[in-house]
């Protein structure tokens, strides 16, 4: 990070660091430090987006054409939840095969950004000279420094290989709107899915078992515990020395497993559908249908997810108003900044909370861990996924940075097996899009995973036009502000506790923020360009 400045009075300061995610947009935190701890934060979006605002009125296939320029990472993921919102207004019929090729592009999506996101983001911050001490830090430069890093140039070339697959289906990635209501507007050939298995399997050989594991994917999904995760490092040399063996040695070496916990209460929304469980969508039938299940867990118990327990709360955020709504009465009416910061407001992200049952409007983290504890929800159907393994490593070892990556890491293995199974499954003969009816009035509601957590839409449909639109992003549930009733957001708690080696270059702050993978680009877009305020610079600066 640049270093504008710091200057200590007392044991008690207060710093300000400017983009402090790698990926596009801005994110900006303000921690304050007691005796080199950060006992307070605030995150702040510092532009707006107004895509909530472009939609309204627009014909309703509109969020198939605009949703997925929301974002250059991920598109894909727009258009899935765009598309499911418009089936469920709509009342389609989706054949199996439309179902399989969503399945297969989502995945695709996800594991393009695996690689990419842990190399090119996350990973190089490792290389920081804070742990040059680190018996291991030569070999991690070696392996992780920016551009020059041996496994950094194989990850990052690796990590286009998938949406190649995307690309198949879908005409092109990112920005593709392949994804109708009824279905998708692709006729694979036997030739797209041979090449599309051969893409897979350069992904595993070049890359996932090669350089990842030091194993198979199947090997790998053998771990149930933390202590298998143990057992499994001491197993072979190729475990210990593969990148996620001294990923996992590195960081319980230089702390990574003891701060950045967050709020240890977790959402997922799901993704992936069985293709003959979900053939007619509605809202009520979507639980039941996914593969990857949706669920809350509030740190001691788990609770079904029901889409209509989410509120926006905009008491900090520049919106007029200090209410909660539910998204379907969602506003998007911003203020000057200047004049929200009188009423206390300081970000453009809303804050979006879950009515638990019992608990009230809570701030949940979204993302791979959250996705990997819902796994280990008891009672999974036979075609649901079902994995212990991170429900368990927070019960033994609590969620940390470390942890939330590990989770992260681990979906390449079990993407990678699904999307093989799906390809093998889609019918040629078959159909892959039904023409569905276009009703004037309707809502609908559409969810899937993005990488980095649960992205829904909300749409209604008024005289066949958008009345109202709403879109949650992941980055919005993980960064956003306190709320009415106080609380904090998930990365503002996860920078509490914090020791802070150096205020001057706190590389331990962008560790937190980067293992969420915070994507702003998701929630900020464009502010006032003739202003000429300052909207961004990657500085640390003394507030008082």
């Amino acid at each position: 990070m640049k270093k504008q400045g710091t200057i200590v009075k007392t044991n008690k300061m207060e710093i300000k660091v400017h983009s402090l995610g790698r990926v596009e947009g801005d994110l900006d935190v303000k921690v304050a430090i007691e005796d080199g701890v950060v006992v307070d934060a605030w995150t702040e979006a510092t532009m707006f987006r107004g895509f909530e605002m472009i939609l309204k009125g627009k014909d309703p296939q509109a969020g198939l054409i605009v949703t997925p320029r929301i974002c250059g990472i991920c598109g894909g993921s727009h258009l899935t939840k765009a598309v499911y919102a418009l089936d469920t207004a709509w009342g389609t019929e989706v054949p199996p095969n439309a179902t399989l090729i969503r399945n297969i592009a989502q995945a695709a999506e996800t594991i393009q950004s695996i690689p990419r996101w842990f190399y090119a983001l996350f990973a190089i911050g490792l290389t920081h000279r804070n742990y040059a001490s680190s018996k291991l830090y030569d070999e991690v430069v070696r392996r992780w420094a920016p551009f020059e890093g041996e496994h950094y140039e194989i990850g990052v070339t690796v990590s286009a290989k998938p949406v190649e697959i995307y690309a198949i289906f879908g005409g092109q990635w990112p920005h593709s709107s392949f994804m109708v209501p009824g279905g998708v507007v692709s006729a694979p050939t036997l030739s797209d899915i041979t090449r599309s298995i051969s893409i897979l399997e350069y992904y595993r050989e070049n890359w996932l078992e090669k350089i990842l594991l030091g194993c198979s994917a199947e090997r790998w999904l053998e771990n149930k515990t933390w202590d298998d995760v143990l057992a499994w490092l001491d197993e072979k040399p190729e475990h210990r020395d593969s990148d996620l063996g001294l990923f996992i040695r590195y960081s319980m070496e230089i702390g990574l497993d003891k701060y950045g916990a967050g709020p240890g209460r977790y959402l997922a929304a799901g993704s992936f559908f069985n293709p003959q469980r979900y053939r007619y969508p509605t809202i009520a039938g979507r639980n039941a249908a996914l593969i990857s299940r949706s669920g809350i867990f509030d740190g001691e118990k788990f609770h079904d997810f029901d889409q209509a327990r989410i509120r926006e709360d905009h008491t900090h955020s520049f919106y007029r108003g200090s209410g909660s709504y539910h998204p379907f009465e969602g506003l998007t009416d911003p203020v000057d900044p200047i004049e929200g910061r009188k009423e206390g407001k300081y970000t453009f992200a809303k804050a979006p909370r879950y009515d638990i049952p019992g608990i009230g409007e809570t701030p949940l983290e979204v993302g791979p861990l959250a996705r990997q504890v819902i796994a280990g929800r008891p009672g999974a159907e036979e075609w649901q996924d079902y994995d212990p393994l991170f429900l368990n490593m927070i019960k033994e070892i609590g969620p940390s940075v470390m942890v939330r990556v590990l989770a992260r890491l681990h979906e390449a293995a079990k993407y990678y097996l699904r999307m093989k199974e799906w390809l093998k499954q889609i019918d040629l003969n078959e159909k892959f899009y039904i023409k569905p009816k276009e009703l004037p009035e309707g809502r609908g509601f559409g969810a899937t995973e993005a990488a980095r957590g649960a992205l829904a839409d909300w749409i209604q449909i008024k005289d066949g036009k958008i009345e109202n639109y709403q879109v949650i992003t992941p980055t919005a549930w993980n960064i956003g502000p306190r709320d009415r009733h106080g609380q904090r957001g998930p990365i503002e708690t996860a920078m509490i506790g914090v020791p802070i080696k150096n205020p001057e270059d706190p590389v331990e702050l962008a560790h937190i923020a980067q293992s969420y993978d915070s994507c702003l680009v998701c929630t900020v877009h464009a502010y006032d360009a003739k202003s000429h305020k300052e909207l961004a610079k990657y500085e640390v600066i003394k507030m008082c």
